[in-house]
Protein backbone atom coordinates (compact mmCIF):
# COMPACT_ATOMS: atom_id res chain seq x y z
CA UNK A 1 0.00 0.00 0.00
CA UNK A 2 1.69 3.13 -1.22
CA UNK A 3 1.74 6.34 0.90
CA UNK A 4 2.18 9.82 -0.22
CA UNK A 5 3.06 13.03 1.71
CA UNK A 6 4.43 16.21 1.68
CA UNK A 7 6.92 18.39 3.73
CA UNK A 8 7.56 21.98 2.75
CA UNK A 9 11.55 23.38 3.97
CA UNK A 10 12.29 27.11 4.88
CA UNK A 11 15.65 26.15 4.58
CA UNK A 12 18.11 28.05 2.26
CA UNK A 13 20.89 25.43 2.62
CA UNK A 14 19.67 23.41 -0.87
CA UNK A 15 22.89 21.39 0.06
CA UNK A 16 21.43 19.81 3.28
CA UNK A 17 18.76 17.94 1.52
CA UNK A 18 21.10 16.42 -0.75
CA UNK A 19 22.86 15.46 2.11
CA UNK A 20 20.47 13.77 4.09
CA UNK A 21 19.16 11.86 0.72
CA UNK A 22 22.90 10.59 0.39
CA UNK A 23 24.62 9.92 3.78
CA UNK A 24 23.15 8.27 6.93
CA UNK A 25 21.31 10.00 9.62
CA UNK A 26 20.12 9.04 13.02
CA UNK A 27 16.70 7.91 12.86
CA UNK A 28 15.93 9.97 16.00
CA UNK A 29 17.99 12.97 16.04
CA UNK A 30 18.17 13.38 12.52
CA UNK A 31 22.23 14.50 12.91
CA UNK A 32 24.22 12.78 10.58
CA UNK A 33 25.92 9.67 11.57
CA UNK A 34 29.71 9.89 11.51
CA UNK A 35 32.63 7.42 11.73
CA UNK A 36 35.71 6.90 13.70
CA UNK A 37 36.87 9.85 11.93
CA UNK A 38 34.22 12.53 12.52
CA UNK A 39 33.41 11.70 8.88
CA UNK A 40 29.92 11.52 7.45
CA UNK A 41 28.83 7.74 6.78
CA UNK A 42 27.66 7.54 3.00
CA UNK A 43 24.46 5.48 2.69
CA UNK A 44 24.72 1.68 1.65
CA UNK A 45 22.45 1.40 -1.11
CA UNK A 46 20.75 4.85 -3.33
CA UNK A 47 19.87 5.75 -6.49
CA UNK A 48 19.58 9.45 -7.44
CA UNK A 49 19.75 11.80 -9.96
CA UNK A 50 18.64 15.14 -10.97
CA UNK A 51 15.94 16.91 -13.16
CA UNK A 52 16.43 20.84 -14.76
CA UNK A 53 19.57 21.42 -13.47
CA UNK A 54 21.86 21.45 -16.47
CA UNK A 55 25.00 20.32 -15.80
CA UNK A 56 25.09 22.37 -12.00
CA UNK A 57 24.81 20.49 -8.62
CA UNK A 58 21.16 20.76 -7.42
CA UNK A 59 22.03 23.06 -4.57
CA UNK A 60 24.02 25.74 -7.15
CA UNK A 61 21.24 25.32 -9.81
CA UNK A 62 18.54 26.33 -7.39
CA UNK A 63 20.65 29.20 -5.61
CA UNK A 64 21.32 30.61 -9.36
CA UNK A 65 17.56 30.52 -10.17
CA UNK A 66 16.46 32.05 -7.10
CA UNK A 67 18.57 35.27 -7.79
CA UNK A 68 17.73 35.59 -11.32
CA UNK A 69 14.12 35.97 -10.09
CA UNK A 70 14.64 37.24 -7.28
CA UNK A 71 12.66 34.56 -5.67
CA UNK A 72 13.13 32.32 -1.73
CA UNK A 73 15.49 35.66 -0.24
CA UNK A 74 13.55 35.47 2.69
CA UNK A 75 13.76 33.57 5.88
CA UNK A 76 10.42 33.13 5.63
CA UNK A 77 10.10 32.03 2.55
CA UNK A 78 9.44 28.22 1.70
CA UNK A 79 12.60 27.27 -0.60
CA UNK A 80 11.59 23.64 -1.44
CA UNK A 81 8.97 21.13 -1.28
CA UNK A 82 10.09 17.24 -0.22
CA UNK A 83 7.48 14.60 -1.38
CA UNK A 84 7.95 10.91 -0.64
CA UNK A 85 6.34 7.83 -2.33
CA UNK A 86 6.87 4.95 0.02
CA UNK A 87 5.51 1.78 -1.35
CA UNK A 88 4.08 -1.57 0.33
CA UNK A 89 7.49 -4.07 1.65
CA UNK A 90 5.24 -6.72 0.04
CA UNK A 91 5.82 -5.14 -3.46
CA UNK A 92 8.98 -6.40 -3.41
CA UNK A 93 8.67 -9.98 -3.09
CA UNK A 94 5.39 -10.31 -4.62
CA UNK A 95 5.82 -7.50 -7.49
CA UNK A 96 9.21 -7.45 -8.26
CA UNK A 97 9.85 -3.77 -7.33
CA UNK A 98 13.51 -2.94 -7.27
CA UNK A 99 15.59 0.34 -6.31
CA UNK A 100 16.21 0.92 -9.79
CA UNK A 101 12.67 0.49 -10.82
CA UNK A 102 11.21 2.86 -7.84
CA UNK A 103 13.80 5.22 -8.81
CA UNK A 104 12.62 5.28 -12.80
CA UNK A 105 9.06 5.21 -11.30
CA UNK A 106 9.82 8.69 -9.10
CA UNK A 107 11.80 10.06 -12.04
CA UNK A 108 8.40 9.94 -14.29
CA UNK A 109 6.28 10.93 -11.58
CA UNK A 110 8.60 14.03 -10.77
CA UNK A 111 8.58 14.90 -14.27
CA UNK A 112 4.94 14.57 -15.09
CA UNK A 113 3.67 16.41 -11.55
CA UNK A 114 6.33 19.24 -11.20
CA UNK A 115 7.08 20.29 -14.55
CA UNK A 116 9.70 23.05 -14.73
CA UNK A 117 11.33 22.80 -11.64
CA UNK A 118 14.50 21.78 -10.82
CA UNK A 119 14.48 18.41 -9.11
CA UNK A 120 16.57 15.90 -7.33
CA UNK A 121 14.84 12.38 -6.75
CA UNK A 122 16.39 9.66 -4.83
CA UNK A 123 15.41 6.24 -3.54
CA UNK A 124 16.13 4.28 -0.91
CA UNK A 125 15.82 0.74 0.05
CA UNK A 126 14.28 0.12 3.30
CA UNK A 127 12.50 2.92 5.77
CA UNK A 128 13.47 3.87 9.33
CA UNK A 129 11.81 0.75 11.06
CA UNK A 130 13.64 -1.63 8.95
CA UNK A 131 10.61 -2.54 7.60
CA UNK A 132 11.43 -2.91 3.63
CA UNK A 133 9.83 -0.60 2.37
CA UNK A 134 11.55 1.13 -0.80
CA UNK A 135 10.22 4.88 -0.77
CA UNK A 136 11.61 7.76 -3.10
CA UNK A 137 12.29 11.17 -2.58
CA UNK A 138 11.50 14.02 -4.75
CA UNK A 139 12.69 17.46 -3.48
CA UNK A 140 12.05 20.47 -5.90
CA UNK A 141 13.30 24.12 -6.01
CA UNK A 142 9.94 26.17 -4.71
CA UNK A 143 10.62 28.02 -7.75
CA UNK A 144 9.52 27.49 -11.16
CA UNK A 145 12.05 27.87 -13.71
CA UNK A 146 10.34 26.86 -16.84
CA UNK A 147 6.42 28.09 -18.14
CA UNK A 148 4.27 24.81 -18.11
CA UNK A 149 1.11 23.88 -19.30
CA UNK A 150 -1.73 24.02 -17.21
CA UNK A 151 -2.15 20.95 -14.78
CA UNK A 152 -5.37 19.86 -13.60
CA UNK A 153 -4.24 20.46 -9.63
CA UNK A 154 -3.32 24.37 -11.00
CA UNK A 155 -5.46 27.08 -10.41
CA UNK A 156 -4.16 29.98 -11.02
CA UNK A 157 -2.78 31.52 -14.24
CA UNK A 158 0.92 32.29 -12.25
CA UNK A 159 0.88 28.34 -11.36
CA UNK A 160 2.03 27.66 -15.05
CA UNK A 161 5.00 30.71 -15.46
CA UNK A 162 8.43 30.92 -14.95
CA UNK A 163 9.64 32.47 -12.16
CA UNK A 164 6.86 32.11 -9.75
CA UNK A 165 6.77 29.23 -7.24
CA UNK A 166 4.87 25.59 -6.24
CA UNK A 167 1.89 25.77 -4.29
CA UNK A 168 0.67 22.75 -2.57
CA UNK A 169 -2.74 23.17 -1.66
CA UNK A 170 -5.53 20.98 -0.64
CA UNK A 171 -6.50 19.76 -4.43
CA UNK A 172 -2.87 19.24 -5.52
CA UNK A 173 -2.20 16.88 -2.54
CA UNK A 174 -5.52 14.94 -3.27
CA UNK A 175 -4.31 15.22 -7.23
CA UNK A 176 -1.05 13.57 -6.08
CA UNK A 177 -2.66 11.41 -4.52
CA UNK A 178 -4.21 9.65 -7.04
CA UNK A 179 -1.63 10.17 -9.71
CA UNK A 180 0.30 7.79 -7.10
CA UNK A 181 -2.81 5.36 -7.08
CA UNK A 182 -2.57 5.01 -10.96
CA UNK A 183 1.23 5.04 -10.88
CA UNK A 184 0.89 1.79 -8.50
CA UNK A 185 -1.98 0.39 -11.06
CA UNK A 186 0.11 0.82 -14.01
CA UNK A 187 3.20 -1.13 -12.30
CA UNK A 188 0.73 -3.66 -10.84
CA UNK A 189 2.29 -2.41 -7.26
CA UNK A 190 -0.19 -3.25 -3.65
CA UNK A 191 -2.25 0.16 -3.48
CA UNK A 192 -4.95 1.58 -0.98
CA UNK A 193 -7.02 4.12 -1.44
CA UNK A 194 -5.86 7.79 -0.57
CA UNK A 195 -8.58 9.80 -1.44
CA UNK A 196 -10.24 8.98 1.44
CA UNK A 197 -9.53 9.27 5.08
CA UNK A 198 -8.02 6.75 7.58
CA UNK A 199 -9.87 5.07 10.75
CA UNK A 200 -6.76 6.21 12.55
CA UNK A 201 -4.26 9.14 11.81
CA UNK A 202 -0.93 8.92 12.79
CA UNK A 203 1.15 12.35 11.98
CA UNK A 204 4.77 12.83 11.43
CA UNK A 205 5.52 14.24 15.00
CA UNK A 206 3.19 11.35 16.64
CA UNK A 207 5.14 8.40 14.40
CA UNK A 208 8.32 9.60 15.97
CA UNK A 209 7.22 10.48 19.78
CA UNK A 210 6.12 6.65 19.08
CA UNK A 211 9.11 5.47 17.96
CA UNK A 212 11.49 7.38 20.51
CA UNK A 213 9.19 6.18 23.47
CA UNK A 214 9.47 2.42 22.01
CA UNK A 215 13.04 2.86 21.87
CA UNK A 216 13.45 4.31 25.45
CA UNK A 217 10.91 1.36 27.03
CA UNK A 218 12.78 -1.06 25.77
CA UNK A 219 16.18 0.16 26.64
CA UNK A 220 14.55 0.88 30.29
CA UNK A 221 13.12 -2.95 30.14
CA UNK A 222 16.54 -4.30 29.19
CA UNK A 223 18.05 -2.69 32.41
CA UNK A 224 15.28 -4.24 34.71
CA UNK A 225 15.96 -7.56 33.00
CA UNK A 226 19.46 -7.19 33.77
CA UNK A 227 19.04 -6.67 37.55
CA UNK A 228 16.10 -9.29 37.84
CA UNK A 229 13.39 -7.02 38.03
CA UNK A 230 9.92 -7.41 36.56
CA UNK A 231 9.66 -5.42 33.37
CA UNK A 232 6.85 -2.72 31.89
CA UNK A 233 4.54 -2.98 29.17
CA UNK A 234 6.31 -3.86 26.03
CA UNK A 235 4.07 -1.38 24.06
CA UNK A 236 4.80 1.76 24.25
CA UNK A 237 1.56 3.94 23.55
CA UNK A 238 0.89 7.98 22.78
CA UNK A 239 -0.90 10.12 23.90
CA UNK A 240 -2.98 10.02 21.68
CA UNK A 241 -2.97 6.18 20.91
CA UNK A 242 -4.41 6.11 24.72
CA UNK A 243 -6.96 8.96 23.85
CA UNK A 244 -8.20 6.85 20.84
CA UNK A 245 -8.68 3.51 22.84
CA UNK A 246 -10.36 5.51 25.30
CA UNK A 247 -12.86 7.08 23.20
CA UNK A 248 -13.42 3.67 21.28
CA UNK A 249 -14.14 2.34 24.58
CA UNK A 250 -16.66 5.21 25.53
CA UNK A 251 -18.14 5.10 22.59
CA UNK A 252 -19.07 1.32 22.69
CA UNK A 253 -20.69 1.94 25.49
CA UNK A 254 -23.00 4.83 24.71
CA UNK A 255 -26.48 5.17 22.68
CA UNK A 256 -26.65 9.16 22.99
CA UNK A 257 -24.13 12.08 23.03
CA UNK A 258 -24.93 12.98 26.41
CA UNK A 259 -24.22 9.24 27.68
CA UNK A 260 -21.09 9.97 25.31
CA UNK A 261 -19.52 13.16 26.77
CA UNK A 262 -20.36 12.13 30.65
CA UNK A 263 -18.79 8.97 30.63
CA UNK A 264 -15.42 10.47 29.03
CA UNK A 265 -15.22 13.08 31.67
CA UNK A 266 -15.16 10.29 33.99
CA UNK A 267 -11.87 9.55 32.49
CA UNK A 268 -11.31 13.78 32.59
CA UNK A 269 -12.31 14.01 28.87
CA UNK A 270 -14.37 16.97 27.91
CA UNK A 271 -15.90 17.05 24.29
CA UNK A 272 -15.70 20.53 22.51
CA UNK A 273 -17.75 21.32 19.54
CA UNK A 274 -16.94 24.02 17.07
CA UNK A 275 -18.64 24.76 13.66
CA UNK A 276 -20.14 21.02 14.06
CA UNK A 277 -16.94 19.60 14.66
CA UNK A 278 -15.62 17.75 17.55
CA UNK A 279 -12.31 18.00 19.64
CA UNK A 280 -11.36 16.35 22.90
CA UNK A 281 -9.62 17.99 26.20
CA UNK A 282 -7.53 15.69 28.12
CA UNK A 283 -6.64 17.47 31.96
CA UNK A 284 -2.91 17.81 31.05
CA UNK A 285 -3.74 19.76 28.15
CA UNK A 286 -4.92 23.06 27.85
CA UNK A 287 -5.52 22.91 23.83
CA UNK A 288 -7.86 20.43 22.50
CA UNK A 289 -7.01 17.70 19.76
CA UNK A 290 -9.32 18.03 17.41
CA UNK A 291 -10.76 14.71 15.55
CA UNK A 292 -8.83 15.36 12.50
CA UNK A 293 -5.72 14.69 14.29
CA UNK A 294 -7.43 11.47 15.76
CA UNK A 295 -7.89 10.05 12.85
CA UNK A 296 -11.92 9.67 10.65
CA UNK A 297 -13.37 7.55 13.53
CA UNK A 298 -13.45 10.07 15.83
CA UNK A 299 -15.09 12.59 14.30
CA UNK A 300 -18.55 14.23 14.95
CA UNK A 301 -19.95 12.27 12.17
CA UNK A 302 -18.77 8.78 12.47
CA UNK A 303 -19.50 9.06 16.64
CA UNK A 304 -23.14 10.30 16.03
CA UNK A 305 -23.12 7.16 13.16
CA UNK A 306 -21.65 4.43 16.15
CA UNK A 307 -24.14 6.04 18.32
CA UNK A 308 -27.19 5.35 16.31
CA UNK A 309 -26.18 1.80 15.72
CA UNK A 310 -25.61 1.40 19.11
CA UNK A 311 -29.07 2.09 19.64
CA UNK A 312 -29.93 -1.00 17.10
CA UNK A 313 -28.75 -3.50 18.78
CA UNK A 314 -30.19 -4.93 22.69
CA UNK A 315 -28.28 -3.10 25.63
CA UNK A 316 -26.74 -6.25 26.90
CA UNK A 317 -24.85 -7.28 23.64
CA UNK A 318 -22.50 -4.04 23.95
CA UNK A 319 -19.35 -5.53 24.50
CA UNK A 320 -15.95 -2.85 25.81
CA UNK A 321 -14.41 -4.23 22.90
CA UNK A 322 -12.19 -1.56 21.67
CA UNK A 323 -11.95 -2.63 17.91
CA UNK A 324 -15.81 -1.25 17.53
CA UNK A 325 -15.91 0.08 14.12
CA UNK A 326 -16.74 3.44 14.11
CA UNK A 327 -16.92 4.16 10.04
CA UNK A 328 -20.21 2.78 9.31
CA UNK A 329 -22.25 4.29 6.39
CA UNK A 330 -24.88 5.61 8.79
CA UNK A 331 -26.95 9.34 8.93
CA UNK A 332 -25.20 11.82 10.06
CA UNK A 333 -27.92 13.58 11.94
CA UNK A 334 -27.87 14.05 15.61
CA UNK A 335 -31.84 13.65 16.17
CA UNK A 336 -31.36 9.99 13.73
CA UNK A 337 -32.10 8.08 17.09
CA UNK A 338 -35.38 10.38 17.98
CA UNK A 339 -38.82 9.69 17.15
CA UNK A 340 -39.61 12.64 15.96
CA UNK A 341 -36.08 12.81 13.83
CA UNK A 342 -36.77 13.54 9.72
CA UNK A 343 -38.01 10.53 7.79
CA UNK A 344 -34.27 10.77 5.60
CA UNK A 345 -31.03 12.29 6.06
CA UNK A 346 -28.21 12.18 4.17
CA UNK A 347 -25.41 9.92 5.18
CA UNK A 348 -22.20 10.97 6.66
CA UNK A 349 -19.87 12.65 4.34
CA UNK A 350 -17.81 10.28 3.16
CA UNK A 351 -20.03 7.55 2.78
CA UNK A 352 -20.97 8.01 -1.01
CA UNK A 353 -18.42 9.07 -3.42
CA UNK A 354 -18.96 10.69 -6.57
CA UNK A 355 -18.82 8.64 -9.62
CA UNK A 356 -16.14 9.02 -12.09
CA UNK A 357 -16.90 10.12 -15.75
CA UNK A 358 -14.83 7.08 -16.99
CA UNK A 359 -15.34 8.30 -20.82
CA UNK A 360 -14.21 11.55 -20.01
CA UNK A 361 -10.80 10.42 -18.13
CA UNK A 362 -10.70 8.08 -21.29
CA UNK A 363 -10.29 11.33 -23.49
CA UNK A 364 -7.74 12.53 -21.13
CA UNK A 365 -5.65 9.46 -21.70
CA UNK A 366 -5.95 8.06 -17.84
CA UNK A 367 -4.17 4.76 -18.36
CA UNK A 368 -5.82 1.27 -17.86
CA UNK A 369 -4.66 1.25 -14.15
CA UNK A 370 -6.34 4.33 -13.68
CA UNK A 371 -9.95 3.19 -15.00
CA UNK A 372 -9.32 -0.33 -13.71
CA UNK A 373 -9.50 2.08 -10.24
CA UNK A 374 -12.32 3.67 -11.72
CA UNK A 375 -14.35 0.80 -11.92
CA UNK A 376 -14.09 -0.49 -8.70
CA UNK A 377 -14.84 3.08 -7.35
CA UNK A 378 -17.62 3.73 -9.24
CA UNK A 379 -19.29 0.01 -8.38
CA UNK A 380 -19.11 0.77 -4.84
CA UNK A 381 -20.40 5.04 -4.99
CA UNK A 382 -23.49 3.13 -7.06
CA UNK A 383 -23.73 0.52 -4.74
CA UNK A 384 -24.18 2.72 -1.48
CA UNK A 385 -26.05 5.37 -3.42
CA UNK A 386 -28.73 2.61 -5.00
CA UNK A 387 -28.73 1.17 -1.31
CA UNK A 388 -30.06 4.33 0.37
CA UNK A 389 -32.22 5.78 -2.45
CA UNK A 390 -34.22 2.67 -2.28
CA UNK A 391 -34.30 2.70 1.70
CA UNK A 392 -35.77 5.92 1.67
CA UNK A 393 -38.43 5.53 -1.49
CA UNK A 394 -36.36 8.09 -3.53
CA UNK A 395 -35.30 6.08 -6.86
CA UNK A 396 -37.62 8.20 -8.92
CA UNK A 397 -35.79 10.68 -10.35
CA UNK A 398 -39.21 13.21 -9.73
CA UNK A 399 -38.90 12.02 -6.14
CA UNK A 400 -35.34 12.38 -5.72
CA UNK A 401 -35.16 15.74 -7.26
CA UNK A 402 -37.72 17.03 -4.75
CA UNK A 403 -35.81 15.62 -2.39
CA UNK A 404 -32.71 18.07 -3.30
CA UNK A 405 -35.03 20.85 -4.18
CA UNK A 406 -36.40 20.47 -0.20
CA UNK A 407 -32.76 20.46 0.95
CA UNK A 408 -31.71 23.61 -0.91
CA UNK A 409 -34.19 25.15 0.06
CA UNK A 410 -33.03 23.97 3.68
CA UNK A 411 -30.04 24.99 3.66
CA UNK A 412 -30.84 28.81 2.48
CA UNK A 413 -32.99 28.90 5.13
CA UNK A 414 -30.56 28.16 7.46
CA UNK A 415 -27.74 30.00 5.98
CA UNK A 416 -30.44 32.92 6.49
CA UNK A 417 -30.92 32.05 10.16
CA UNK A 418 -26.64 31.79 10.31
CA UNK A 419 -26.48 35.77 8.76
CA UNK A 420 -28.81 36.89 10.77
CA UNK A 421 -27.07 35.88 13.78
CA UNK A 422 -23.85 36.38 12.87
CA UNK A 423 -24.89 40.42 12.34
CA UNK A 424 -26.09 40.54 15.19
CA UNK A 425 -22.68 39.24 16.75
CA UNK A 426 -21.03 41.63 14.88
CA UNK A 427 -23.59 44.42 15.92
CA UNK A 428 -22.89 44.16 19.48
CA UNK A 429 -19.41 43.60 19.44
CA UNK A 430 -19.21 46.87 17.56
CA UNK A 431 -21.50 48.20 20.10
CA UNK A 432 -19.13 47.15 22.97
CA UNK A 433 -15.99 48.41 21.45
CA UNK A 434 -18.05 52.34 20.84
CA UNK A 435 -19.03 51.77 24.26
CA UNK A 436 -15.40 51.76 25.77
CA UNK A 437 -14.27 54.15 23.36
CA UNK A 438 -17.23 56.65 24.49
CA UNK A 439 -16.73 55.33 28.79
CA UNK A 440 -12.56 55.58 27.90
CA UNK A 441 -12.74 59.31 26.31
CA UNK A 442 -16.07 60.96 28.69
CA UNK A 443 -13.42 61.69 30.97
CA UNK A 444 -11.51 64.48 29.16
CA UNK A 445 -14.93 65.70 27.27
CA UNK A 446 -16.18 66.67 30.81
CA UNK A 447 -12.70 68.04 32.21
CA UNK A 448 -13.45 70.25 28.90
CA UNK A 449 -16.44 71.40 29.53
CA UNK A 450 -15.75 72.19 33.07
CA UNK A 451 -12.87 74.81 31.62
CA UNK A 452 -14.11 78.37 31.43
CA UNK A 453 -11.43 80.46 29.85
CA UNK A 454 -11.29 79.90 26.06
CA UNK A 455 -7.66 80.05 25.41
CA UNK A 456 -7.50 77.38 27.60
CA UNK A 457 -9.89 75.04 26.06
CA UNK A 458 -8.25 75.66 22.59
CA UNK A 459 -4.88 74.82 24.51
CA UNK A 460 -7.16 71.40 26.12
CA UNK A 461 -8.36 70.65 22.58
CA UNK A 462 -4.84 70.54 20.75
CA UNK A 463 -3.44 68.74 23.57
CA UNK A 464 -6.51 65.96 23.73
CA UNK A 465 -7.04 66.46 20.06
CA UNK A 466 -7.28 62.06 19.94
CA UNK A 467 -9.55 61.47 22.53
CA UNK A 468 -12.53 64.31 20.82
CA UNK A 469 -12.14 62.35 17.76
CA UNK A 470 -12.77 59.14 19.25
CA UNK A 471 -15.56 60.41 21.60
CA UNK A 472 -17.22 61.79 18.72
CA UNK A 473 -16.45 58.41 16.43
CA UNK A 474 -18.16 56.68 19.49
CA UNK A 475 -21.05 58.66 19.45
CA UNK A 476 -22.32 58.70 16.20
CA UNK A 477 -21.40 54.46 16.29
CA UNK A 478 -23.69 54.31 18.67
CA UNK A 479 -26.40 56.56 17.93
CA UNK A 480 -25.88 54.29 13.96
CA UNK A 481 -26.67 51.24 15.83
CA UNK A 482 -29.59 52.64 18.06
CA UNK A 483 -27.67 52.04 21.04
CA UNK A 484 -30.25 53.48 24.00
CA UNK A 485 -29.30 57.38 25.83
CA UNK A 486 -28.63 55.57 29.24
CA UNK A 487 -25.94 53.08 28.49
CA UNK A 488 -26.40 49.82 29.58
CA UNK A 489 -23.22 47.75 31.85
CA UNK A 490 -20.49 46.06 29.74
CA UNK A 491 -21.07 42.97 31.88
CA UNK A 492 -24.62 43.11 30.02
CA UNK A 493 -23.54 43.53 26.32
CA UNK A 494 -20.78 40.69 27.10
CA UNK A 495 -23.21 38.53 28.18
CA UNK A 496 -25.54 39.70 25.45
CA UNK A 497 -22.83 39.11 23.20
CA UNK A 498 -21.88 35.47 24.68
CA UNK A 499 -25.81 34.55 24.20
CA UNK A 500 -25.55 35.64 20.85
CA UNK A 501 -22.77 33.65 20.00
CA UNK A 502 -24.32 30.48 21.05
CA UNK A 503 -26.65 30.83 19.51
CA UNK A 504 -24.82 31.77 16.01
CA UNK A 505 -22.82 29.06 16.35
CA UNK A 506 -26.02 26.74 16.43
CA UNK A 507 -27.02 28.07 13.67
CA UNK A 508 -23.68 27.43 12.05
CA UNK A 509 -23.87 23.58 12.85
CA UNK A 510 -27.12 23.69 11.76
CA UNK A 511 -26.80 25.21 8.57
CA UNK A 512 -23.61 22.61 8.09
CA UNK A 513 -25.56 19.76 8.68
CA UNK A 514 -28.29 20.38 5.87
CA UNK A 515 -25.57 22.18 4.11
CA UNK A 516 -24.21 18.01 3.69
CA UNK A 517 -27.18 16.75 3.45
CA UNK A 518 -27.93 19.12 0.15
CA UNK A 519 -23.96 18.15 -1.27
CA UNK A 520 -24.70 14.34 -0.49
CA UNK A 521 -27.97 13.89 -2.27
CA UNK A 522 -26.84 16.40 -4.96
CA UNK A 523 -23.64 13.49 -5.37
CA UNK A 524 -26.70 10.82 -5.63
CA UNK A 525 -28.28 12.51 -7.84
CA UNK A 526 -25.78 12.77 -9.99
CA UNK A 527 -24.20 8.87 -9.56
CA UNK A 528 -28.09 8.08 -10.12
CA UNK A 529 -28.36 10.48 -13.68
CA UNK A 530 -24.66 8.83 -14.41
CA UNK A 531 -25.66 5.05 -14.18
CA UNK A 532 -28.87 5.75 -16.38
CA UNK A 533 -28.27 4.25 -19.79
CA UNK A 534 -27.08 7.16 -22.37
CA UNK A 535 -28.87 7.61 -25.61
CA UNK A 536 -26.86 6.08 -28.28
CA UNK A 537 -25.35 8.72 -30.37
CA UNK A 538 -26.13 9.58 -34.07
CA UNK A 539 -29.79 8.28 -33.25
CA UNK A 540 -32.30 9.93 -35.23
CA UNK A 541 -36.16 10.28 -35.96
CA UNK A 542 -35.55 8.24 -39.22
CA UNK A 543 -34.21 5.47 -37.44
CA UNK A 544 -37.41 4.81 -35.05
CA UNK A 545 -39.59 4.68 -38.19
Amino acid sequence: MATFKHISSKNANYGDAEKYLTFAHDEFTMKPTLDADGRLVPREDYRISTLNCGEEDFAVACMRSNLRYGKNQKKEDVKSHHYIISFDPRDGPDNGLTVDKAQELGERFCREQFPGHQAIVCTHPDGHNQSGNIHVHIVINSLRIENVPLLPYMDRPADTKAGCKHRCTDAAMEYFRSEVMELCHEAGLYQIDLLNGSANRVTEREYWARKKGQAALDHENAALAAEGKPTKPTRFETDKEKLRQIIRKTLNESFTVEDFTQKLLQYGVTVKESRGRFSYLTPDRTKPITARKLGDSFDKAAVLAALEQNTLRPENTLTLNDGIPLDRTLSSNEGASDKTAPKWSAPQASSVGRMVDREAKRAEDKGIGYDRWASMHNLKAWSKTFLYLQEHDLLSPDKLSAAVDAAGAEAREARSRYDAAAAKVTDKKAMLEAMDNYRKTYPVIKEYRAIRKEKDRQKFYAAHEADFIINDAAKCQLDKLGAPKQLPKRKEIVAEIQSLISEKNECYNDYREKSDRLHELMTMQRNYQMSMPQPKRGHSHEQER
